[in-house]
């Protein structure tokens, strides 16, 4: 009996050891998260998203951002890392490039070229006879870890989110884990960059953002809106800031929308001066909660993964105007459709990016 019990008191103090001391990548900050306001008023409970239509696309997996170019085909990335060609409708698939990184977001310039954000590379121009060159990897000498996405400007300018400058996809297992360490960790090192094609500068925009993701340019192409997924807001910060600490009240940096019932991820310019933004997961109160326990969220990663606080699936996107208000919310509750990061609108078609889906989801308008 005796035994027994040295045995087990042992091994608790060796659980105990293990939860509190084992080494965990993350340095959890300390914040105040928003009371969630769940999905009322203008996201009020629907199923608008629900039942879309499928496109397959064979093996591949994860239709991340989606571009229906002017040369009339349809550009998606997908978890391979390739990027495929298609025709609206899903048909003729190729693959047009494969980067041999994992590119996010992408735009296209003046000449044609599909401009890049790859996680793993930095910020690539892809010309339409794919050859493939690295325009950027680097600002003030320091790599350009985590590309997420890219918008490009009537001028040329292109601006790119560096979502972390903590976790690199390329080191700590893939994109999605990337950015659930920095998430978790809150550390806000996320930022905004310009890169001048015709100077070939680039430059800090904006810094100390949590989680910087979904980049989209108003109209007059002064202002950038900014999706910090960390903490669940987007932002409205000037083209012409400089090195800007979005942590410093500044007239050049404001928020649009703050305590959104989810995680927000890509921006889209949508038509009729719409912009659509996606939501990869909704809020989790158990997270929430643990904003203000940076000793628990190191805890928590010593846990096994299936332990993990890891939000449900639940679709939902929604369109809004450059002035913040809500003109569109569609939600599928079910979340067969999972993490929908944005929404790709033609005269014809909503299509539903997605992170992981099985195949590329779209509905009729």
């Amino acid at each position: 009996m005796k035994k027994a019990a040295w045995v087990l008191g042992v091994l608790v103090l060796a659980l105990a050891a293990y939860l509190s001391l084992w080494p965990v990548p993350i340095e959890p900050v300390s914040w105040n998260a928003p009371t969630a306001p769940g999905y009322v008023g203008a996201h009020a409970v629907n199923n608008k998203l629900a039942g879309l239509n499928m496109i397959s696309l064979g093996a591949e997996e994860g239709p991340e951002h989606i571009v229906v170019a002017k040369d009339g085909k349809l550009y998606t990335t997908v978890a391979s890392g390739n990027i495929l060609r298609m025709n609206p409708d899903g048909s003729a698939q190729e693959v047009f490039a494969t980067t041999g990184g994992r590119v996010l977001g992408f735009d296209f310039d003046a000449a044609g070229n599909l401009v890049a954000a790859d996680a793993v590379k930095g910020l690539l121009s892809i010309s339409p006879d794919r050859k493939i060159t690295v325009l950027t990897d680097k600002v003030d000498e320091e790599p350009i870890r985590y590309a997420d996405a890219v918008i490009v400007a009537a001028n040329g300018k292109m601006y790119v989110s560096d979502a972390s400058t903590r976790f690199a996809p390329a080191r700590w297992g893939g994109t999605f884990e990337a950015s659930v360490l920095d998430i978790i960790e809150q550390s806000a090192t996320g930022r905004i960059l310009e890169y001048d094609p015709a100077t070939q500068a680039t430059r800090i925009v904006a810094k100390g953002l949590s989680f910087a993701n979904g980049v989209a340019l108003s109209q007059d192409e002064q202002t950038l809106f900014v999706n910090e997924t960390g903490k669940y807001r987007v932002w409205k910060i000037s083209v012409k800031a400089s090195n800007l600490d979005v942590a410093q009240a500044n007239p050049q940096a404001t928020v649009l929308f703050d305590n959104l019932p989810g995680y927000p991820d890509n921006l889209m310019r949508g038509l009729d001066g719409k912009i659509w933004l996606g939501f990869a997961k909704p809020r989790n109160p158990t997270i929430d909660q643990l904003a203000t326990q940076p000793f628990l969220r190191k805890l928590t990663l010593r846990l096994p993964r299936a332990l993990w606080p890891i939000p449900k699936a639940y679709g939902h996107v929604m369109a809004f105007t450059e002035d913040g208000k809500v003109v569109a919310d569609l939600q599928d509750p079910s979340g067969a459709y999972p993490e929908t990061t944005a929404v790709t609108e033609t005269r014809e078609r909503l299509y539903v990016q997605s992170l992981h889906g099985k195949g590329l989801g779209w509905l009729a308008k």
